[in-house]
This record gives C-alpha cells, sequence and structure tokens, in this order.
C-alpha cells in the first residue's frame, strides 16, 4: 500500500472511531474536559428510540407507559446538500423475538404542589434503587389532589390554581401552561417539526460501544424566550443560543466556559424552570443546535424532571423547597476576610491583624491559604512547628481582637504527603478498574464511611483548636472513570462529590461550632444548603471582574443566597485602580474577601487608597443591619443577595437584558465600573425611583448616565425603602445592635423595609409614615430592646 493510501486510510479509521472516542461513557481525551453529550446524538452506530405515544396511563395515579419508535441517525442527501436526520429502523438483535422492536417503557407524572410536576421516564429495567438523593431535602410528595383532572379528546389535562399541564396520547406530548392559559413549552415529537432542517425529538440513545442509555429531553422554545442558570456560568447571562455542559471542572479562570458550579437547573422568562434530577453529565444545547428547541441530553439512563411555573421568585422558592434552602451563615462571616496566597506563619498572622487594627480597617476574619503546613500545598492538617509557635494560642488571641480564624485545605494527597501512605494503606482513596488510584494523587472517597471519619477526625481537630471556618478548596477532579466504594462509577459521581465533601465539612462545622459556615468553591444541586461559596480564581482584569459578576448572577439564579468572589481577582498582583473598581463589588456581595496574589492588605498600595480602602468596607459595616435582615429574607425564601434585577421586576422586559448591573438586596442597585478610566456608565433603572446613595440625586427608571462618587461604583437606593444602618465598629462582634438608625429614601408617604437582630434571627418588618416634615415609625412588633431613630436620607 502507497504511504498516500495508507495516510487516507489512517484518518478514515480514525474519523470513524472518533464519535466513540468522545462518547460520554468513554474516556475524555483530556482530564478535566467539561463532557459534552452531544456526539452521543448524531452517532450513526448507535440506535435511537423516539417517544412516540401513550401506551397505557391511569389518570388516578399519573402512572403510565409510552411507545418509543427505533430509529437510527442518517445522512440525508438533497442536490449538492447532506444534512442528518431521524429514519425508523429494523431491530438489530437475535432472537428478535425475544425483544422488543419498538419498547413500551413506564412514564409517570407527579404533582409536587400546585407549582411542580415531575415527571419519570426509565429506559429500561430498573434492578437496584439509588441511595437517598443527596440533593434533595427529602421525597417530595405527590399532591395530586390540590388539581383538578377532566379527560379530553386525545389526551388528560391537570389543572391547578397557578398551572395547567395536558398529556396528549398521539403522539405522545406533555404541554404546559401558566393559570391563564398561556403555553410555556411543551414535548418534540417527531411530528413537531415545520421545516427542511431534521432536529431531534424527545428520544433516547443506546451506544453501539457498550449498550448504556442516556435520555434527550426536547421541548419547544418561543419567541424572544431567554435562558438562565445552569449554575455558576461567565459565558453571556442569557444561555439561549449556548450549548451549556453541566461537569464539574476547573475552568482556571472565568473566561471560559467550564465550571466549579453547574448546577442542573434553569429558568425561563416565559414563566417555568426544570430542575434535572441527576448527578451524570448534561448537555443543554439552549436552541444551539437548533433555534426552536431545548435539548435536555442527559447523561443518565433514567429521566426525573423537575418543572416549576411561576415569576422568578416563585421558581426559586419550589425549587429550595425542594433541595434546601440556603441557612443563616454566622453574622461575623459577613464582615471583611482579609487573605492572600499566603500566609505563611504566626508572624505573618499576627502582624497583618496588627495592622488592620492599628490602620482602623474593619475585620471579621484572618484566612491562611496554602502556607500553613510545612511545606507549601502539602495538606498534612498540620501548622508548621518550624513557623507557628503556639497556632491554638494565635487563634484565641485573634479572636479576643475580633478575628476569625479560616485555614485552607484540599482532598487530594500528592506522593511527596505524609499522609499518602496511610491514605493507599486503608483503602480510602477513589479506585480505578483494577483497585489502583486512578491519578498520581490520591483523592478522598467521600462515599466510603471509614474515609468521612478519618476525614472528619482531621477537620475535627482544627475546629476544636478554635479555627472558625474551612476553606473547601478544590473538589472538582472526582475522577470521571473511577470506581466508588458505593459501587457507582464517576459517571454518577463526579458532579456528586461537590455536594458530599460541602456536606461533611459544614455539619461537622456545625457540630463542633453551632454554625453553618464553610468557604467553597466546587458545587452541585443541593449545595446552596451548605453556605458558602466564592467565584473560583477570576482573571486580574477588567473581563474577569465583569465575567465574575456573570457568574454570580447565574449562581443566584440556581437557589445560592450566599456568594463571593476574589476581590481584585487572584491571578495576578491586582493594579491599584483595578482594585478600587472592584473593591466596592465586594463590599456590595453578601461576603467580602481579599485574596489572590499578594498584596491584598491595602497599606501596600499607599496611604491613599488605604483612606478609600476603609472608607468602602466602613460603608459594608455601617450598612450591616440592611445585610443581614436582606440576607436573612432571601435565606427564607431562595433568593440570592447578589440578585438579577428581573427577580424583583418580572413585568420590565428591559431587566432581562441587563447583566452588567444588580440588585444588593431587594432595594439597593449596584452597577460596578468595569473600565479603567471610567468614571461614567449607562444604568439601567427598573419601575419607579432611585435615589444616589453617594450623592442623593433622584432618577426615574430608565436609562441614565450617572457618575461615580468618592467609592468608584454607581449605588442607588429604591424610594419608598427604609434602610437599617448602624455606628461603624471595627468588627461584628463590636456592632451596637441596640441603636440602630432608619434612613428613608424617598419623598413618599410611606416607606418600609426589614430588620433582623443577629442573636434571635428574627425577620421585622419596618413601617413609617410621614407625619408633617418627619417620619414616624410603627414600632408594633420591633424588638423593645433595641432603639430607632428615623431620618431622611
Amino acid at each position: 500500500m502507497k504511504r498516500g493510501q495508507l495516510t487516507k486510510l489512517i484518518l478514515l479509521i480514525f474519523a470513524l472511531q472518533l464519535p466513540l472516542l468522545l462518547s460520554a461513557q468513554n474516556q475524555q481525551l483530556l482530564m478535566n474536559n467539561p463532557i459534552n453529550l452531544t456526539p452521543d446524538f448524531r452517532d450513526y452506530l448507535n440506535t435511537y428510540f423516539l417517544a412516540d405515544s401513550l401506551a397505557s396511563f391511569n389518570p388516578a395515579t399519573g402512572n403510565g407507559s409510552v411507545k418509543w419508535r427505533r430509529s437510527r441517525y442518517t445522512p440525508a442527501h438533497a442536490f449538492n446538500y447532506t444534512q442528518h436526520a431521524f429514519r425508523p429502523m429494523p431491530q438489530n438483535e437475535f432472537p428478535a423475538s425475544e425483544y422488543e422492536q419498538d419498547p413500551v417503557l413506564p412514564f409517570s407524572i407527579e404533582f409536587v404542589s400546585t407549582r411542580s410536576i415531575r415527571i419519570k421516564m426509565n429506559t429500561g429495567t430498573v434492578v437496584h434503587e439509588p441511595e437517598a438523593s443527596l440533593m434533595l431535602v427529602q421525597e417530595p410528595g405527590n399532591h395530586m389532589n390540590d388539581w383538578q383532572y377532566r379527560a379530553i379528546e386525545g389526551g388528560h389535562e391537570y389543572k391547578s390554581a397557578h398551572a395547567k399541564v395536558i398529556i396528549r396520547e398521539n403522539p405522545w406530548m406533555v404541554e404546559l401552561y401558566d393559570s391563564d392559559g398561556k403555553m410555556l413549552t411543551k414535548t418534540r415529537h417527531n411530528s413537531s417539526n415545520k421545516g427542511f432542517c431534521a432536529n431531534m425529538p424527545f428520544a433516547f440513545v443506546r451506544r453501539a460501544s457498550d449498550y448504556s442509555r442516556s435520555v434527550g429531553a426536547v421541548f419547544e422554545i418561543s419567541p424572544d424566550e431567554k435562558i438562565f442558570g445552569g449554575g455558576e456560568s461567565f459565558t453571556a447571562f442569557n444561555k439561549y443560543g449556548q450549548k451549556v455542559n453541566l461537569y464539574t471542572c476547573d475552568p482556571n479562570g472565568v473566561e471560559t466556559a467550564g465550571m466549579y458550579k453547574p448546577v442542573p437547573f434553569f429558568m425561563s422568562s416565559r414563566g417555568y424552570g426544570m430542575f434535572m434530577h441527576t448527578s451524570t453529565p448534561i448537555t443543554c444545547d439552549f436552541g444551539n443546535t437548533y433555534g426552536a428547541s431545548t435539548r435536555l441530553l442527559i447523561g443518565d439512563e433514567s429521566l426525573d424532571l423537575f418543572i416549576f411555573v411561576g415569576d422568578p421568585k416563585d421558581i426559586l422558592d419550589e425549587y429550595t423547597d425542594l433541595t434546601g434552602k440556603a441557612p443563616m451563615p454566622p453574622l461575623w462571616s459577613f464582615g471583611l476576610w482579609m487573605s492572600r496566597i499566603t500566609y505563611f506563619s504566626e508572624a505573618d498572622g499576627r502582624n497583618v491583624a496588627a495592622k488592620l487594627r492599628a490602620n482602623r480597617i474593619p475585620t471579621d476574619v484572618l484566612h491562611f491559604d496554602t502556607g500553613w503546613f510545612e511545606t507549601d500545598w502539602r495538606c498534612d492538617y498540620e501548622f508548621a512547628p518550624s513557623r507557628f509557635d503556639d497556632a491554638e494560642k494565635m487563634i484565641s488571641d485573634l479572636k479576643t481582637d475580633g478575628f476569625r480564624t479560616c485555614l485552607w485545605q484540599l482532598p487530594y494527597f500528592v506522593p511527596k504527603n505524609k499522609l499518602f501512605g496511610e491514605i493507599t494503606e486503608k483503602g480510602l482513596y477513589v479506585k480505578n478498574a483494577k483497585g489502583n488510584i486512578p491519578f498520581e494523587d490520591a483523592v478522598l472517597d467521600f462515599t466510603n464511611p471509614a474515609t468521612i471519619d478519618w476525614y472528619r477526625d482531621k477537620i475535627g481537630t482544627l475546629l476544636r483548636m478554635g479555627v472558625s471556618a474551612i476553606k473547601v478548596d478544590f473538589g472538582e477532579a472526582a475522577p470521571y472513570t473511577g470506581i466508588y466504594d458505593n459501587d457507582r462509577t464517576g459517571f454518577y459521581e463526579h458532579n456528586l462529590y461537590p455536594l458530599r465533601y460541602n456536606k461533611i465539612v459544614s455539619d461537622l462545622t456545625q457540630e463542633i461550632n453551632g454554625e453553618r459556615i464553610i468557604w467553597a468553591r466546587s458545587s452541585w444541586a443541593g449545595s446552596q444548603r451548605y453556605p458558602l461559596h466564592w467565584g473560583g480564581d477570576a482573571e486580574s482584569s477588567d473581563m474577569g471582574m465583569q465575567a465574575q459578576l456573570r457568574g454570580g448572577l447565574s449562581l443566584g439564579l440556581c437557589g445560592f443566597t450566599f456568594w463571593s468572589h476574589d476581590i481584585g481577582g487572584f491571578t495576578q498582583r491586582t493594579p491599584e485602580i483595578l482594585y478600587r473598581r472592584w473593591l466596592p463589588f465586594g463590599a456590595l456581595s453578601s461576603h467580602t474577601r481579599c485574596h489572590g496574589q499578594p498584596p491584598k492588605e491595602p497599606w501596600d498600595y499607599g496611604d491613599d487608597f488605604q483612606d478609600y480602602f476603609r472608607k468602602v468596607i466602613e460603608m459594608k459595616y455601617h450598612l450591616m443591619p440592611y445585610v443581614y435582615a436582606q440576607s436573612k429574607a432571601a435565606s427564607d425564601k431562595g433568593l440570592p443577595m447578589v440578585r438579577a434585577l428581573f427577580v424583583e421586576y418580572p413585568d420590565d422586559p428591559g431587566a432581562w437584558t441587563i447583566d452588567n448591573e444588580y440588585l444588593f438586596g431587594s432595594d439597593i442597585l449596584v452597577a460596578p465600573i468595569f473600565e479603567e478610566g471610567q468614571t461614567t456608565r449607562q444604568v439601567y433603572l427598573p419601575k419607579g425611583q432611585w435615589i444616589d446613595y453617594q450623592t442623593g440625586k433622584v432618577y426615574a427608571e430608565g436609562w441614565h448616565d450617572i457618575s461615580i462618587g468618592e467609592i468608584e461604583a454607581i449605588i442607588l437606593v429604591r424610594a419608598g425603602a427604609v434602610i437599617p444602618t448602624i455606628k461603624v465598629a471595627q468588627s461584628t462582634q463590636d456592632l451596637d445592635w441596640s441603636n440602630i438608625e432608619l434612613v428613608v429614601y424617598g419623598d413618599g408617604a410611606a416607606a418600609s423595609g426589614q430588620f433582623c437582630l443577629p442573636n434571635d434571627n428574627v425577620l421585622h418588618e419596618i413601617k413609617v409614615n410621614k407625619r408633617g416634615k418627619r417620619w414616624q415609625l410603627e414600632e408594633m412588633g420591633l424588638p423593645e430592646n433595641v432603639d430607632f431613630t428615623v431620618h431622611a436620607n
């Protein structure tokens, strides 16, 4: 054979094998790459089963079955154009009489609430029921009695106070409507196609490589529909037109499509949301391949899909009723966290703490990152004896002065780590198919009870020393092809690893310290129950800052109330001009941390910057009663503190287009400055009047060009809001909650706000009325041990 012919043959063989190489059930081409399930659903070698008709259905129970038409994916050619299409195909099993040509498989619909339904479908025999889901607070009930049933021609209709569901028999479809009868979305059948371009209907795939199966749940998209969520996604805020791979990875920054915190949940501007209840990889194709279709390519062999109906607040409340609401973290966690990579010694910690107090920088947490061990990054859970004379006394002394201590660690152990041998000898690691370690590092297996006990002992020792918070770093690299102690592979455990990791440390901290607090990077659905999470290793750049905000907004739309980010970015020394602009964005987030490449301490940038730094951080402490009350209100309803405008203003079409400003709670709007040298920017304001926090200038709704004040950000307060404030102190433990100043914004006849004392966590409504030129407080129900004073801004 000639060399050219051999080359062509090799290329042909590679082309034929590439779909198998890229199959979700096979090896990744590069470790850490997000899994993309698209190739599995466009492979000529695979078999496809298209949801066709309702074979049986009991309307009293919601249980039935669906017939699936066997098909193949094949090229279709016209003149000089070749595209793909699904075509019916005969059986390929032998003996044919033993297998179904077009299988009839279980389907059910459950009614979780008057706003929520659950669709379950199996693609084969189910023998093993998995453990109770870590993603759910508890298995939800079926409230079918809250929905009125009636038989309709060719189908079944269920109607509640908030929604309507129709199940069509032939072709099988599920249609979702709001209470006014507007169709929100429906499943796509092969007959739904209205054009020449073939597109995938609701189906499942059976892979030729191993006969594994995955579901492709396909729904219709409507004109002007926008999609949001999917986790902490740094790409364009509106996901319509994008393909989003839900697979936990380390994106090494915030400028790529990878995610530390994918969440299998999204919401639509149309008035619905969906939660894919699985831990397998998922590819969400939101009109990317075909503009009229949302294709949810779910790795799981079964479908378990929750659908919610309502405004964004309704949807988040329903979703977090199911997966859990974020509990309130302790008051001190809302103060400033001072950190860098890294403080290496007791002397470093004591010196920074002393300078923070000497320079009057309010601070509540001092974080020791990778350098508190004898060898930097080599996590052995022990303070370096050569650099820490008495770590426990240091922690105690810092706490006396109002500083809590946070420590970094991770669940990966390099061969040089002295714990590596113990971990491998005791079998505490995730294994490969031969029982060895899949990587060079040993990765703790959190499905193994012995591993959990071992790990709890290490972390518990630190917490009992007085440590207040543990940085739950990494967690995105659980071996995808690994074998776990619960007999599942990484296909089901990789994405679940962050949730297990978050839960262990959070539960232990609650058990020992009585507080629900961690500082975590990775997550999955349900991780919001274990606050809090930060945005990862953002680039120290303008684009890094803006992408960080998009990620925070997206994560907030997935039930995460609390979120933070590394002020100034992580990757390089932060230029002062960037630090100035990022700082108010960080201060006006639920949690505030300076972290990254040194220096991060304000005095290293000079006196002018230190004065500016102090002013911004004092603003956060001055607003602490607002921050705490808004956090409590958000925690109760599953709302984010860093909040997309449309959450509060769903009827404002303009609010759905904004991704470069946000609401901090319900009453303060923040428009960060993203570009060097920028002193004004265009700001979109929702309905009502808005008052500039720094200048007092009043703006109407709509677009405005607004200048920054002394603090380099646009900060506005909603007219009609009452903002509770407090006298600044050097740490939250010294704040005087017995004297609260209520600042009224706007010149209306009445205003309202909220207040919550940290020692009882009871949320109180504040109402004030104008009497002549003075404001009068309605004191009914407010704490008697607090002296409130009221004045206009």
